[in-house]
């Protein structure tokens, strides 16, 4: 039996998108999810151990799972179900566990479909810059978190905020992934989550893409997990008002992104580092 978390009702009813941002902006929150939908199953099952941590332990979760990854290193690379299918698995995880839920667009076409299902719209890091893509994103009123390219400096992120202010939504979240460094590599600039609080948005950092290697295992990308939690650490001391993090029951046999995905037995006991990390923050 699933216990639900009430952090996301409100006298019986979802929160609107104006009381999820301004939760989120009170205390800390954590994204976390299944890189791609893989089954419904795998959703279900993963959303209800979220959705027990959440109440356990008081946080405000987001559940994070893709319809589509678009952006997969090979064309014979798994996906997901589909925007249609996607958004109903998306939708039985709310009704469910109550948990909101954040997923990717890739076209502006997208937007106002998946606002529909999703809490949370999330632009991917290489869509970044797409200015039609944020003006759909931001015309929808959703709170939208915007990963930062891995090829832009967290100052010009200023200029994908501006976009989407120009839209008069500002319930904008900036979202730390790591930047490019050499060839399947990244690096983390811990600077970063200082620099793009500055700009007015939460920032969130991203645990599990930070350690990926992409394109690094012949036509897919590979990741070291065992930084997770350093680096996730780190973020939280840094300033990152949330934490992002692929996890998964079995990330060994995981459809995408297993090599950087983070144990789903294991999430527990680093979102509890993370709250006494913040709490010290928070104090201080």
């Amino acid at each position: 039996m699933i216990v639900l978390p009430d952090s996301f009702y409100l006298e019986g009813t979802y929160l609107t998108p104006d009381e999820l941002y301004q939760k989120c902006a009170q205390r800390p929150f954590i994204l976390a999810g299944p890189c791609a939908l893989e089954t419904i199953d795998v959703a279900l099952s993963a959303a209800g151990v979220l959705a027990e941590i959440a109440s356990r332990l008081d946080v405000t979760i987001i559940f994070k799972s893709s319809f589509d990854k678009a952006n997969r290193t090979s064309v014979t690379s798994f996906r997901g179900p589909g925007m249609e299918e996607g958004l109903r698995w998306l939708q039985r995880v709310k009704d469910e566990t109550g948990l909101p839920v954040v997923t990717d667009i890739h076209t502006p076409e997208q937007a106002a479909p998946v606002a529909e299902v999703a809490d949370v719209i999330q632009i991917p890091a290489f869509l970044c810059r797409q200015t039609d893509l944020l003006v759909a994103a931001g015309n929808t009123g959703r709170v939208i978190n915007v990963k930062k390219g891995q090829f832009l400096a967290p100052q010009d992120m200023r200029h994908v905020v501006g976009k989407l202010r120009s839209t008069g939504n500002d319930r904008i979240w900036l979202t730390e992934r790591g930047s490019s460094f050499g060839y399947h590599n990244l690096v983390v600039d811990m600077r970063s989550m200082s620099i793009m609080k500055e700009l007015g948005c939460p920032v969130v950092f991203d645990a599990t893409h930070s350690v990926q290697l992409p394109g690094g295992l012949d036509g897919k990308s590979g990741g070291q997990r065992e930084y997770v939690p350093l680096l996730a650490r780190s973020a939280v001391a840094a300033g990152a008002s949330g934490v992002f993090m692929e996890v998964h029951p079995d990330p060994d046999c995981a459809l995408c992104d297993g090599p950087n995905s983070w144990p789903l037995e294991r999430t527990e006991d680093l979102i509890k580092d993370l709250l006494a990390g913040w709490s010290i923050n928070y104090v201080c």
